[in-house]
């Protein structure tokens, strides 16, 4: 089930994602930011997680670093990126 889900978001940044304008405002964008919760709390939590992250992503929100927590949670990571991550 993991693969996919994994596969379709891939799906999407292939091909959906490009002929839409960029409009993320956290890092990692939000498609990434499901695969890694998908692959880390399994597809149920995973695609909660994503999806929280999604209506949480708007013209008024707070920009920034929004990492997949390890424990799971629906409410934004207000943590510091780790060092590795920032450097990518």
């Amino acid at each position: 089930m993991k693969k996919i889900l994994v596969k379709a978001v891939h799906g999407y940044q292939r091909w959906i994602s490009p002929a839409l304008p960029p409009a993320c405002r956290y890092y990692p964008t939000c498609s990434n930011y499901m695969i890694q919760a998908i692959e880390k709390h399994g597809p149920a939590k995973g695609i909660a997680m994503g999806t929280a992250r999604i209506l949480r992503c708007h013209p008024f929100c707070t920009p920034g670093y929004d990492f997949v927590p390890d424990h799971f949670s629906l409410r934004r990571n207000w943590s510091e990126p780790p060092k590795d991550e920032v450097q990518k």
